[in-house]
């Protein structure tokens, strides 16, 4: 027949099995605190996607699916402008990586969003080499230089056909056959005029040469 445990030791077991009883006692009560504060807690703050550049991209570049990103970022902080996809379009200025994409930063009626007093005007210079030295934001003054048909050709002299003019867009070079076909040599670029110099600068840009300086 089994002896009785001793006092002794059902009293240690006894303790014992308090003892756990008042951990599990408590960490139910941290569990179901924890969930309580979790209920009533404010809801975190309301974000909307934004479309960003993935990494650097320079100007004049055509932006793919792949060039793009986005970010979860407050309402408040989607700039005016800001588009959702803009793969396919040609970047007038260029952008750093996380930089939103918005209408402002591409070839487009956009481009003189920020110069309401300006008309957005594409021009040929034939030196595909001078175009190219162009980033948007320079200011030039406009050359104009008769080609040998022109009667004024004789002079040999370059007329000024428009101060100050602002560089917003240096689009890619084009390769085109249709380009090469029609005789254009040389390279578009954007221009803000103000509104006086517009048909003068669209009359010199098709009779003549042109050619520009730089404006420090």
């Amino acid at each position: 027949m089994p002896r009785p445990l001793p006092g002794r030791v059902l009293s240690g077991v006894r303790r014992r099995l308090l003892a756990h009883r008042r951990l599990l006692a408590g960490l139910l009560t941290a569990v179901a605190v924890a969930a309580g504060l979790r209920a009533v807690a404010p809801p975190g703050p309301e974000t909307v996607a934004l479309t960003v550049a993935a990494h650097d991209l320079a100007a004049g570049s055509t932006v793919a699916a792949a060039d793009l990103t986005t970010t979860d970022v407050p309402p408040a902080a989607v700039p005016d402008g800001a588009l959702a996809d803009a793969a396919g379009a040609v970047l007038a200025a260029p952008l750093r990586r996380g930089e939103p994409i918005t209408d402002a930063r591409l070839v487009g009626p956009a481009l003189t969003a920020a110069h309401p007093d300006l008309t957005a005007l594409p021009v040929r210079l034939p030196d595909g080499a001078m175009a190219a030295m162009l980033r948007p934001g320079d200011r030039i003054d406009l050359y104009a230089v008769a080609t040998a048909g022109d009667a004024a050709a004789a002079s040999g002299e370059a007329t000024r056909v428009a101060a100050g003019v602002l560089v917003l867009a240096v689009p890619p070079q084009e390769e085109s056959a249709s380009t090469a076909s029609a005789g254009l040599s040389g390279r578009l670029i954007v221009i803000g005029v103000a509104d006086p110099a517009v048909a003068r600068v669209t009359d010199a840009s098709a009779r003549s040469f042109l050619t520009y300086a730089f404006v420090h």
